[in-house]
């Protein structure tokens, strides 16, 4: 659980993004794209998932991005090279299915543009034609651009405020990139509201879409049920169910409101440790 390298991905308007290089060989020998890890960074810390970026079973490693969001991230951030993790579980949840479909619109948001990397891999590996949108408040805070460049067919990039790409949100161009050409499967990760938009406009195009939920987490192995969400009416749980699930069978506003009930006590820790939120 060694820290093998972290480089800083973005440090921009007093917002980081992180990569590390774990050394884990037990949980790279059956990591598949889709999955995730459980961490704590100490033994004071929370657990916290995060999505393995890519793993190595030859060299025994798993790689994570994280974005500094609240104290348990910081404490994450404050490790180096060298350092150990207190606990890491893994590989939980299922993996993409990975198969070839055809056409396949990837959207990326944030950090979810770390999540779909490596779907993306895998998916155009099975002989899909990729198309990859990812983005970002503005140009600073954009991720992986060359890495996902790489492996599209197509590629587009929007920012809120124009400085890199189209100006506006990527499901602006989800919803061009469908009425000009057949796709066989969205796959969204990102903040709830764009999962939520790019499920309606591929819906409304008569397209699957797939979405990994960043519903609150705890235990991460099905048995605090902190995770829970609705799809298609029924109660599943993000860790064992998911963490993909079909996006029109989302009930996106109980998942808004349970993703929020633990704001404020998050920014008060934040503020007894003299961190901004």
């Amino acid at each position: 659980m060694k820290i093998l390298s972290k480089d800083t991905l973005v440090d921009h308007a007093g917002l980081r993004i992180f990569r590390m290089v774990l050394d884990a060989p037990l949980i790279s020998r059956k990591a598949r794209a889709g999955q995730f890890v459980v961490i704590m960074a100490s033994r004071e810390g929370e657990r916290i998932p995060l999505t393995m970026v890519e793993s190595d079973s030859q060299a025994g490693t798993i790689t994570i991005v994280f974005q500094e969001t609240g104290f348990t991230t910081r404490m994450l951030g404050a490790l180096e090279p060298g350092d150990s993790l207190y606990a890491l579980a893994g590989p939980l949840g299922h993996a993409t299915e990975i198969k070839k479909y055809g056409n396949v619109v990837l959207l990326g948001g944030g950090v979810g543009v770390a999540e779909i990397y490596p779907v993306a891999g895998s998916l155009k590996q099975a002989g899909n034609r990729i198309t990859v949108i990812i983005g970002a408040r503005n140009k600073g805070l954009l991720i992986l651009k060359k890495e996902l460049e790489s492996l599209a067919d197509n590629f587009y990039t929007a920012t809120d405020d124009g400085s890199e790409g189209r100006k506006g949100f990527v499901t602006d161009i989800l919803e061009e990139v469908l009425k000009k050409e057949k796709q066989d499967l969205v796959y969204a990760v990102g903040p709830i509201p764009m999962m939520k938009k790019a499920s309606f406009v591929s819906g409304a195009a008569g397209v699957r879409a797939v979405v990994s939920l960043n519903a609150l987490m705890v235990d991460g192995t099905g048995m605090c049920g902190c995770c829970r969400v609705s799809v298609g009416g029924q109660t599943k749980f993000s860790c064992v169910d998911g963490p993909e699930f079909e996006g029109d069978k989302v009930d996106w506003e109980e998942l808004g409101l349970r993703n929020s009930m633990y704001c404020d006590k998050e920014s008060h820790i934040c503020r007894l440790n003299s961190l901004k939120p």
